[in-house]
């Protein structure tokens, strides 16, 4: 567990250039403040980086993958083979992920975290299978404390292996059936927030789905007290939560700026914060989902989310869509003309 407990050590963010970058936004030629966020987001990823100029020119969207028994007790509209389908259609470059990732410039990488099959033959598969799915949460622990510890130092390896091979930007993105019914046990425990607020449609259900939905999710509320960052993931997480928030956190020791996506991705962000609350700093915040309890999932973290589209797909999708803004707060900093020499060019 010193593994464990090296990579929970996330010292607190450098804020020693932020003079240095303010000065830096005020003097670009426009007025003081008029890019709003953006210049709040090139301040966040100049001290991220600690630099004066932050790039976002390699963004790697990791898309981890994971079965759970959950899904055996009905808490999903669609049977767990859909998580083996979109694996495999996101191996073919064809899923919403690949496409919206082609369009902002990221390289997709996807990570079997606990698929229940074996996909050992799978071309450009990240092989990091921790388990074939988590067991069935309302009847037991989801996984062992073991497994927990393997999935988020699997999740911190993979992270590094990105940032080595070059990524200045890690999005995170998932796949796997059942994993919304995760990830709102896993918000009711480290929001926290009543079970009610946290529970939505997932990928849909009829409303007799959902009724059955909430009564499984409440006898494994019923089932476990756990509200410890790490108990409450053994007892209600899922193998790709752990990685992502594993992930998370390397990246944050490493320096590099992580968005999330949407509800499961912002579950895996909450779960690394209350692991480590100083992994705050390094945060993006993609888009506020159309999930029920993503919204005060986000205000619990007091994370303003960059853009807001009515979207609940998962993948990473949403975090995709925010590089592009990402990058203009970069190029902001890096591209404009100072004011001084707009003014000078105008005598």
């Amino acid at each position: 567990m010193t593994e464990l407990s090296e990579l929970l050590s996330i010292p607190p963010l450098d804020r020693a250039l932020e003079p240095a970058l303010r000065q830096a936004l005020d003097g670009k030629a426009k007025p003081v403040g008029a890019l709003g966020r953006i210049e709040e987001l090139a301040l966040c990823l100049g001290l991220i980086q600690g630099v004066t100029r932050p790039v976002a020119a390699r963004p790697v969207l990791l898309v981890f993958a994971g079965d759970h028994g959950l899904t055996r007790s009905g808490v999903a509209a669609y049977p767990a083979g859909v998580t083996v389908a979109m694996v495999d259609t996101l191996l073919a470059g064809r899923a919403s992920a690949n496409a919206f990732a082609r369009v902002v410039g990221a390289e997709v990488r996807v990570i079997d975290a606990g698929v229940a099959a074996d996909l050992s033959d799978r071309d450009g598969l990240i092989q990091a299978k921790v388990a074939p799915g988590t067991a069935d949460a309302s009847t037991e622990a989801a996984m062992t404390v073991e497994q927990a510890a393997t999935a988020l130092l699997s999740g911190a390896r993979i992270a590094r292996e990105a940032i080595a091979d070059g990524a200045d930007l890690i999005a995170l993105g998932e796949m796997g059936i059942g994993n919304s019914a995760s990830a709102s046990l896993l918000m009711h425990r480290l929001a926290p927030a009543p079970l009610a607020d946290c529970v939505g449609q997932g990928a849909g259900h009829s409303p007799e789905g959902m009724e059955r939905k909430r009564a499984v999710l409440a006898q494994a509320a019923t089932r476990s007290d756990a509200t410890a960052p790490l108990d409450a993931l053994v007892q209600f997480g899922g193998f790709e939560i752990a990685m992502m928030a594993g992930a998370l956190l390397a990246a944050a020791r490493a320096g590099v700026p992580v968005v999330t996506d949407g509800f499961i991705g912002t579950t895996a962000a909450l779960t690394a914060i209350r692991l480590a609350p100083s992994v705050r700093d390094y945060c993006l915040f993609a888009h506020a989902s159309a999930e029920a309890g993503h919204r005060r999932m986000l205000d619990s973290l007091a994370a303003r989310p960059l853009l807001e589209l009515d979207m609940r797909l998962g993948e990473g999708t949403g975090a995709l869509l925010a590089v592009p803004l990402i990058q203009a707060a970069c190029a902001l900093l890096s591209e404009v003309a100072e004011l001084k020499d707009v003014l000078e060019a105008a005598r």
